[in-house]
């Protein structure tokens, strides 16, 4: 068994996408695809086994042909219920598994050495991805022995996933922007609103 298939990845789809207008931002098309689609393509082969995070109904993601999973019980808590009821998942069906990657549904140019490098640098503990000195605390590498750090983060109502990287000493890995036809891309770049979207829109028509 290789190292990436020691590896639960985690898409977190289940946001609101409240300044996106609502919906599904991850379902936006972008050159001829959703948005999710390029996710997935990108991210799908770094991982040994691959999970999306959802809320609602799970059926609206069943064209994408991924096992889905939903924290019924905090289901308002943000991305670390998602990555908590992954862990939860990981425990029952993927014992082998010993760390988990996670990205955002919204970031269609993910690196394609992401988790690899994030693996590399962490140390045996967290790693997170960084861009342009921004943080991007949701696109991490987790060891599952964080599952108590992160439920007891829960249960204190403290749910902000970069504070909690912070206080888990994550380790910061960075990577660099991209260039595209003279356009500097970062590669986390989200699609969190209209515009986030017409910009990925530009990139993916030059890339």
């Amino acid at each position: 068994m290789t190292q990436r298939d020691r590896i639960l990845g985690v898409i977190l789809a289940g946001g609101k996408s409240r300044r996106f207008g609502g919906g599904d931002k991850g379902f936006a098309e972008l050159g001829g695809k959703s948005v999710l689609d390029h996710v997935i393509a990108r991210f799908r082969p770094q991982v040994g086994r691959l999970l999306l995070s959802i809320n609602g109904d799970p059926q609206r993601f069943a064209r994408f042909d991924l096992p889905t999973i939903a924290d019924q019980e905090n289901a308002e808590l943000g991305p670390l219920s998602g990555l908590l009821a992954a862990l939860d998942w990981q425990s029952q069906h993927a014992h082998d598994c010993t760390a988990l990657a996670t990205v955002s549904t919204d970031v269609p140019f993910l690196p394609l050495d992401l988790v690899q490098r994030l693996d590399a640098g962490r140390n045996g503990g967290i790693a997170v991805a960084t861009s342009a000195d921004q943080r991007h605390p949701t696109i991490a590498i987790w060891p599952v022995n964080s599952r108590a750090a992160i439920a007891d983060a829960l249960q204190q109502r403290r749910l902000s996933v970069n504070a909690l990287t912070k206080q888990l000493n994550a380790v910061a890995v960075p990577f660099a922007m991209r260039d595209i036809d003279g356009m500097a891309l970062d590669p986390f770049l989200n699609v969190n609103t209209p515009d986030d979207l017409a910009a990925a829109r530009a990139f993916a028509g030059r890339a």
